[in-house]
C-alpha cells in the first residue's frame, strides 16, 4: 500500500514539474518590411505575380533554426517566427515590389489579379550559423517566368552571411533581417533592370 502511494506521489510530482517546465513563454519574431525607391523611367508597364516560395520542410514551419557544423541543423524550442520563413519572404517581396511604383500591379500568384510575369523563388538557408563567430545565413534564388513565351527570362541567386552583434536571439533576428532585406532589394533591382530594358515588360 505504501509503495502504491509513493508511486502516485512521484507521478503527481512529475506532472507538476512538467507543468512548470512548459510555462516558459514562447517568443515570436518577425522581419521588418523594406521599401524600394521608385526608379524614374516612364510609366510602369509590367504586371507581376509572386509565387509561393519553395524550400526545405524546416522553413515551412515557424521554429527558428540554427546550424552546427556542415550537416546538423536544430531549432529553438521557445523562439519562433510569427509565420514560416517562406511565407514571410513572399509577403516581403510583394510589399517591396509594390512600394517601388515600377509595376502596374503586383500580387500573389493564385489571387484574382492577372499578370504576364511570375516571380518564383526558393529558400535554401535562413538560419543562425555557429562557428568561430555567429552569423545569420540567407541563401535563395529567384527567376522570372514569362507566361506568354513559357520561358524563364531572368534569374538571380543570393547567398551571404551577416555577422551577429551579440548573443541574444534578438541579435540573430536582426542579422537575418538585415541580410534578407539586402537580398530582396537585389532581387527587386534586378527585376526592374530587366523589365525596363526589355519591351517584353509590356502587359
Amino acid at each position: 500500500m505504501n509503495r502504491t502511494r509513493t508511486l502516485i506521489l512521484i507521478s503527481v510530482f512529475g506532472v507538476i514539474l512538467s507543468g512548470c517546465a512548459s510555462s516558459k513563454p514562447i517568443r515570436y519574431y518577425t522581419i521588418q518590411p523594406s521599401t524600394a525607391p521608385m526608379i524614374p523611367g516612364g510609366a510602369p508597364t509590367a504586371s507581376l505575380l509572386v509565387a509561393s516560395i519553395s524550400g526545405p520542410e524546416i522553413f515551412r514551419g515557424s521554429p527558428m533554426a540554427y546550424r552546427m557544423g556542415a550537416n546538423e541543423i536544430g531549432t529553438y524550442q521557445y523562439s519562433r517566427w510569427v509565420e514560416p520563413p517562406v511565407e514571410m519572404i513572399q509577403g516581403s517581396l510583394i510589399r517591396l515590389l509594390q512600394s517601388s511604383g515600377n509595376y502596374t500591379s503586383v500580387a500573389s500568384l493564385g489571387s484574382s489579379s492577372d499578370g504576364q510575369f511570375v516571380v518564383r523563388g526558393r529558400l535554401y538557408d535562413f538560419e543562425e550559423v555557429d562557428g568561430a563567430s555567429i552569423t545569420g545565413l540567407v541563401s535563395m534564388e529567384f527567376d522570372l517566368y514569362d507566361r506568354k513565351s513559357g520561358k524563364v527570362v531572368w534569374s538571380h541567386s543570393y547567398s551571404q552571411s551577416e555577422p551577429v552583434q551579440g548573443k541574444e536571439i534578438s541579435s540573430i533576428v536582426n542579422a537575418l533581417d538585415v541580410n534578407l532585406n539586402r537580398g530582396l532589394k537585389e532581387v527587386a533591382a534586378g527585376l526592374n533592370q530587366y523589365l525596363s530594358a526589355n519591351s517584353g515588360g509590356k502587359s
